[in-house]
């Protein structure tokens, strides 16, 4: 017989704080830099995990995914059921909500596990345990379809999705840092080490490759001043493209362009 201990849900109640399009950069950042792996897999089931007091994100990130994966399935995850009771009336095709935590209790591996402002109430030190948990629940790769395997997304924003800072891990870790934002409300680039997530927000301090890079940005932001009488987005670019000669930035303009810059995870991961 199973004991009640073995089947309750990993983790614990967060403030399930949430609005409607608060994660609409992760969103379209996913649907970018995911959507390939997406339209390939067989089936395409992503999870919204703690997507809080109610269902916005969950039902947005289907509307979202499916632009770019069109056979995309979403599952909302909640640790309370109480939530999950008030998201049911929302299920349609394609979109159902489950009661779990980091153990995602789902039948089949998913393809994108989208964990938005969950870990920011938990310990570093606990960060690592997490991640290595739902990697681990990721569809692993496949090299002889050309596949990487699923996706973890894990990052926090503001209320209102102005900022925002997340890490991409696949089945074998983490890969990359993306720093998005709403440029007209941009006055440095280092105002986003506020919505650094758990693993790195603690780290930005003289010494750690965090610190220097945000430094290194705002120097770079600073020089492209000029470009500023074209507008935040033309700086923004410059300032980029300048860093991308010290730092391996992955990605490039047209994601630029969006208020993104996507940097290797090796290159910013704390110190030892």
């Amino acid at each position: 017989m199973t004991s009640r201990a073995a089947t309750r849900p990993v983790g614990t109640v967060t403030r399930g704080t949430t609005n409607p399009n608060r994660l609409r950069r992760m969103d379209r950042w996913i649907s970018a830099a995911h959507g390939a792996e997406l339209r390939r897999a067989a089936d395409p089931v992503a999870v919204d995990l703690g997507y809080g007091a109610a269902p916005w994100t969950a039902v947005e990130l289907l509307t979202r995914l499916r632009t770019s994966a069109p056979r995309a399935r979403v599952v909302g995850v909640e640790i309370d059921p109480a939530r999950v009771a008030a998201a049911r009336p929302y299920e349609r095709a394609g979109l159902v909500f489950r009661h779990g935590g980091f153990e995602v209790p789902l039948p089949q591996r998913p393809h994108l596990i989208r964990a938005a402002n969950v870990l920011r109430q938990y310990d570093e030190s606990e960060v690592a345990a997490v991640w290595a948990r739902l990697c681990a629940r990721l569809a692993p790769a496949d090299p002889a379809a050309g596949t990487r395997g699923g996706l973890l997304v894990e990052g926090t924003c503001d209320e209102i999705g102005r900022r925002h800072v997340w890490v991409a891990l696949g089945p074998e870790g983490p890969r990359t840092v993306t720093f998005a934002t709403r440029l007209g409300s941009l006055e440095r680039p280092s105002d986003l080490a506020e919505r650094l997530p758990k693993a790195l927000i603690h780290r930005n301090v003289p010494g750690e490759p965090v610190h220097s890079f945000l430094r290194d940005f705002d120097r770079a932001w600073a020089a492209a001043a000029p470009y500023a009488s074209y507008g935040a987005r033309q700086r923004w670019i410059r300032s980029v493209r300048d860093l991308a000669a010290d730092w391996p930035v992955t990605d490039g303009p047209s994601r630029w362009r969006q208020g993104e810059v996507t940097v290797c995870w090796a290159a910013l991961a704390p110190g030892m």
